[in-house]
């Protein structure tokens, strides 16, 4: 399964169907303990962020969040960088990573046109002025005037002066305005991956993760919605913001032009950019009651999610009875209500006089457009990874794996996280981030229980580690997607991806040393282990010969 996953000869949902012919026909695990793992409660959480999200998409309350974000940004292109991409990892939180930066580039390409102009003419002068660049020879620039050309007040007469320019000017600017474009296509496939791992609906890894600690150790409750976005957002900011750092860097958002004896030299064009996205809000009118009604069933969604069971103070679900209530029961409740609230306003004097017109009734959102919207075949990828999981476990396969690793046990658990992290961050590159996590947590779990550390100490890194995949094209569907705008280099992405990689690396073990370390009192070996070792949660290493060989 995991050659399938990752060189994709079959469909990704086809492989993760396999088990349940496979399992039961191998002797491995019984069809009726391997078909249940396709719907477990996980699921229902991913599926009511997944119908929350087409409900948003459907209503274009996604697209209003990003102008009004990109209004308050500012057009400097390092001020914008940093908008595209503190939008875009707040959407991904909430919609898939693959949606969000579908949505976003567009956004980004009418902005940087309004800046720069048009692209195809922009790459014209790089590659029409390098002959001439020995000659001197003078040319007229008829594009937008770009930042080397001062736009004061009295901008005609300057304007004049700099009418002629040589073509080595011409190459310089418009390489660089070149590399400001690179850096605003580049930044929002990153930035949608970061801004995923901050929920634990954001991305399929971090569902996998609490679906096989429950599998793996029952009585650990400590990871659910509020508690993962307590230790999560916090990274994600961080990473974010070093991430911004390092595009605006290389991508010329960072440097003199944008100092502040120069802030009004691009007065005129960032005017324009500017006027194309308060037209685009404009044109999106005033906020519908459709749009209200999924704001408020949005927030009340991510409130009623953090509140539940927040682990710092009493949630509320302390009102039902222990353990019945779950992050799924929440999400369905609020994605059930979508599927008959009115998207219009109801007349209240229809209940007054029956005989007076009322507005047409529309719900939220239709069972169709749900059934359009949600990617069905990751809800059956999530499955295989759990019933993978569960063979695992019953066969004793992690327990051999984990024994053979024996020997990081000499590493210390703080460069093991980093080892560990970093591995599968590469891996990742190759590979489908779901397919990475489902086949490497269950060894990183037993890796922990060999060498006597929190399993969560390795489990936290190795999962959201999985999302850090920067590098490729193929590594990710919004990498591709940027990539095939047709604007970017696999060169690019390399050099700007490396980086990333170890940022994010860097990132993760500090927070995991750090504030994850209080939260989860990851200093410890928890009870819950001993627990599950005793249920046969995980094989005791006495029930395996070839490992007690080994040892």
């Amino acid at each position: 399964m995991a050659v399938l996953w990752c060189t994709e000869a079959l469909p990704l949902a086809i492989t993760a169907m396999l088990p349940v012919c496979l399992f039961p026909t191998l002797g491995i695990l019984p069809s009726n303990k391997v078909c249940p793992q396709y719907f477990l409660e996980t699921n229902f959480l991913f599926l009511s962020g997944l119908v929350m999200a087409s409900s948003i998409e459907e209503w274009g309350l996604h697209r209003r969040i990003a102008l009004k974000v990109l209004q308050i940004a500012g057009v400097k292109p390092a001020w914008l960088i940093l908008g595209m991409m503190l939008t875009t990892s707040f959407l991904s939180m909430w919609l898939s990573n693959t949606a969000t930066t579908a949505m976003m580039l567009p956004i980004a390409n009418a902005i940087l046109e309004s800046l720069f102009g048009d692209l195809e003419t922009l790459k014209q002068k790089c590659k029409t002025t390098e002959n001439a660049e020995n000659g001197q020879c003078s040319l007229k620039l008829h594009s937008l005037p770009s930042e080397k050309q001062v736009l004061s007040t009295d901008g005609m007469e300057e304007m004049e002066q700099s009418d002629r320019i040589t073509a080595k000017e011409i190459r310089e600017e418009s390489e660089y305005q070149m590399k400001v474009w690179k850096g605003f296509l580049i930044c929002i496939p990153y930035s949608a991956s970061i801004g995923g791992t901050a929920t634990l609906t954001g991305t399929a890894p971090n569902l996998i993760l609490i679906g096989q600690l429950k599998s793996y150790f029952p009585d650990c409750d400590l990871i659910n919605f509020g508690s993962w976005f307590a230790f999560a957002f916090p990274l994600m900011a961080l990473f974010l913001i070093l991430g911004w750092i390092w595009i605006a860097f290389l991508y010329g958002g960072l440097n003199t032009r944008l100092c502040i004896k120069k802030q009004d030299e691009r007065t005129q064009a960032e005017a324009r950019a500017k006027a194309i996205i308060d037209e685009d809000y404009r044109k999106l009118g005033p906020i519908k009651f459709a749009e209200g009604a999924i704001a408020f069933f949005f927030v009340l969604f991510a409130i009623l999610l953090f509140t539940r069971d927040p682990k710092f103070i009493t949630g509320w679900s302390v009102f039902f009875e222990k353990g019945y209530v779950s992050d799924a029961v929440t999400g369905v409740i609020i994605i059930s209500v979508l599927f008959f609230f009115p998207s219009q306003k109801p007349s209240l004097s229809w209940w007054l006089n029956p005989q007076s017109s009322n507005t047409p009734y529309v719900p939220l959102l239709t069972w169709k457009k749900a059934q359009e919207s949600v990617p069905w075949n990751i809800i059956l990828l999530l499955g295989g990874g759990f019933a993978m999981a569960k063979a695992c476990e019953e066969s004793g396969l992690a327990s051999w794996i984990g024994g053979h690793l024996q020997p990081l046990a000499q590493v210390p658990p703080a460069a093991a996280v980093i080892l560990i992290t970093a591995f599968l961050a590469c891996f990742t590159e190759f590979a489908s981030n779901t397919a990475t996590i489902i086949i490497f947590l269950p060894i990183v779990a037993e890796l922990a229980i060999r060498i006597s550390v929190n399993p969560l100490y390795f489990m936290l890194p190795a999962t959201i580690g999985c999302s850090y995949a920067f590098m490729l094209p193929v590594s990710t569907p919004p990498n591709s997607i940027a990539f095939a705008s047709g604007h970017l280099v696999v060169k690019d992405m390399v050099k700007t991806g490396i980086v990333m990689n170890i940022l994010g690396i860097l990132s993760i073990s500090l927070v995991i040393n750090t504030w994850g370390m209080a939260m989860f009192d990851l200093g410890t070996f928890p009870d819950w282990v001993h627990h599950a070792n005793k249920t046969g949660a995980l094989m005791d290493v006495a029930s395996v010969p070839a490992l007690n060989a080994t040892l």
